[in-house]
């Protein structure tokens, strides 16, 4: 019998959870607006503000949530809606954030050979909050908490005490640690169900205070148009729910002694602080594509980058902005691990990299 393949691309999506496939299966019962008046609408407006409550709860936020149809809605939101007039980004965001403003002529703030926002650099690029025209002179800064490519934590402790000294609002894109992590001390959270085991499609804005945002009407207490998608809330608080980090199949432990030993083996990059469950491996040899032919003939599903650019052979913008050399990254691929990896699929990674020449 062929072995069972192994899927260790949880940065792009994850499995869907046993907890969160039961919650939206109880959703679909109640398929009314939850905007409706009547009895129906009622019960389903009830099981939303309840998960909206559950999943305040699981993340600890004592702002508000906006619910979205994943993290890219939650970045649109919050770059259209926040009330500022200034906008500056990290070198090293995703693309859905490089997506909304590049056509902005936004600033991006480099990041330093150790993966660290450059807080200088940050510092002159934001004004101190004043009255421009009528309008509070404000700035909003996007920063990813774990980098989907390479694991890189940033310290957003820091960046946010530089933030709020000089009167601006710090987003942090929480994709990769929301569900798996606390959330940093931040104005605005980027959170994508289905990177810790909620359906696809769904996901939220959490805001620290409403007045942060200019209303646009419709839903979500005025903040979001369209109507709520209530099967995969359900499903996205169960996930939140079912467990962090803590709860998976394997240890944080036994996710770093695996990064450490594929370390023996290429080239693990490590920018600053890094996460246990991304990991960006370089080969000594042989190319990232190769390389992702190889492991999917052999069972397993790794990438070579965000999902939203491994389909492109030119070099990653995100690794040209950490200043990994280009012969590096061409043979650099991205194992992610998630809530239903085990220690066995592991170690089947380890060996079978191991063989690749």
């Amino acid at each position: 019998m062929a072995r069972p393949r192994i899927y260790l691309d949880h940065a792009a999506t994850s499995p869907l959870r046993p907890e969160a496939k039961a919650a939206m299966e109880e959703g679909f019962a109640l398929w009314a607006n939850p905007s409706s008046p009547h009895a129906e609408g009622r019960r389903a407006k009830q099981a939303l503000e309840d998960a909206r409550a559950r999943v305040k709860a699981a993340l600890a936020w004592e702002g508000e949530v906006i619910f979205t149809s994943g993290a890219s809605e939650s970045a649109l939101l919050a770059f259209d809606h926040a009330a500022v007039i200034n906008e500056a980004v990290s070198a090293v965001e995703h693309d859905a954030i490089y997506g909304f403003v590049g056509g902005r002529d936004v600033p991006s703030i480099p990041v330093s050979d150790e993966g660290e926002l450059d807080l200088e650099v940050l510092t002159k690029l934001i004004e101190p909050s004043s009255i421009v025209e009528g309008k509070e002179n404000r700035s909003l800064v996007a920063v990813q908490h774990v980098n989907s490519e390479t694991g890189t934590i940033q310290n957003i402790e820091a960046i946010a005490e530089v933030v709020r000294d000089h009167g601006g609002l710090l987003l942090v894109d929480c994709a990769q640690s929301a569900g798996k992590m606390p959330l940093p001390d931040c104005d605005m959270a980027i959170v994508s169900a289905h990177k810790f085991g909620g359906p696809i499609g769904v996901g939220a804005l959490l805001v620290r205070d409403f007045a942060m945002l200019k209303p646009s009407g419709g839903h979500e207490r005025g903040y979001r148009r369209g109507t709520e998608n209530l099967p995969d809330i359900l499903g996205m608080a169960a996930a939140l729910e079912a467990g962090d980090i803590e709860n998976w199949a394997t240890t944080v432990e036994q996710q770093f002694d695996f990064k450490n030993e594929l370390f023996r083996q290429g080239e693990v990059l490590r920018m600053g602080m890094h996460c246990s469950h991304i990991i960006a491996v370089a080969h000594p040899t042989m190319s990232a594509q190769a390389q992702l032919i190889r492991l999917d003939s052999m069972g397993f599903a790794v990438s070579a980058g965000s999902a939203c650019s491994s389909g492109t052979l030119k070099k990653s913008r995100v690794l040209d902005a950490f200043g990994v050399p280009d012969d590096v990254a061409a043979r650099t691929i991205r194992v992610s691990m998630g809530w239903s990896s085990t220690p066995e699929e592991l170690d089947a990674f380890a060996e079978a990299w191991r063989s690749l020449t």
